[in-house]
């Protein structure tokens, strides 16, 4: 597996820490919580509601003394949930405004688990060895070369399974990402790469030691993202 283009991948990092911390932060606060929000925002927090809560499903059920990183972590609400399973969580995420935000929100109650919240790069090979990594719409900005070097770099720090989604490229996507840029900038994600379900399946047929598990796509008005399961074998 070839390693991830340094350039090409930290370039598009920053571009989202700056978008997140500034032109999108307090949109995305109010997306993760339960205010008021456009209709548009309110397709994509369900269907985000609706993805977290599959993720979650394909986790164990007993996270006690299991170490899990939340690569792309936002607000907070996956590793808090997984913290209340009992797991040792990481969040990470670029937006380091996002992730003070994520501190704030945590429960001053989280059972047996604990989260040790990180601005930064998922990518950190410092952040060590974990048993699952959940990566929910981080790498759906990526171009699929990036997106596949970076869930082997992941992969080689990564004892059980890595669950993560991708925007599938399908013709009502497309036609939604068109429609899109006539909405006001207030209504806009940063840029997602469709990615050809097909593709994908043979660049990651090529990562050693890895199979592909369960895979579900979730649709809620212009939210459409797609789940899949790496399950590390041998």
């Amino acid at each position: 597996m070839a390693s991830r283009n340094p350039s090409e991948y930290d370039h598009r990092r920053e571009a989202l820490a700056t978008y997140f911390d500034s032109t999108a932060r307090q949109a995305w606060i109010d997306l993760t919580s339960d205010v008021k929000v456009s209709g548009i925002r309110a397709t994509v927090r369900a269907g985000r509601d609706a993805m977290r809560a599959n993720l979650l499903d394909w986790l164990p059920t007993d996270l006690r003394r299991t170490r899990i990183l939340d690569a792309g972590c936002g607000t907070g609400s996956l590793a808090v949930a997984a913290a209340c399973r009992g797991a040792e969580v990481t969040g990470i995420d670029v937006a380091a405004g996002l992730v003070e935000v994520a501190r704030e929100r945590t429960p001053s109650f989280i059972g047996h688990g604990r989260i040790d919240w990180r601005a930064g790069d998922m990518l950190d090979p410092q952040l060590g060895t974990f048993a699952h990594v959940v990566a929910m719409d981080s790498l759906i900005h990526y171009q699929p070369e990036d997106l596949v070097a970076a869930l082997a770099q992941l992969a080689s720090r990564t004892t059980h399974s890595i669950l993560f989604t991708f925007a599938p490229r399908t013709p009502l996507l497309a036609a939604m990402h068109n429609i899109g840029k006539v909405f006001p900038k207030s209504d806009r994600s940063p840029a997602i790469v469709p990615t050809a379900e097909g593709d994908l399946r043979e660049r990651l047929a090529r990562l050693s030691g890895w199979s592909i598990g369960r895979t579900r796509r979730i649709q809620s008005g212009f939210y459409t993202s797609q789940a899949l399961e790496l399950v590390r074998h041998g």
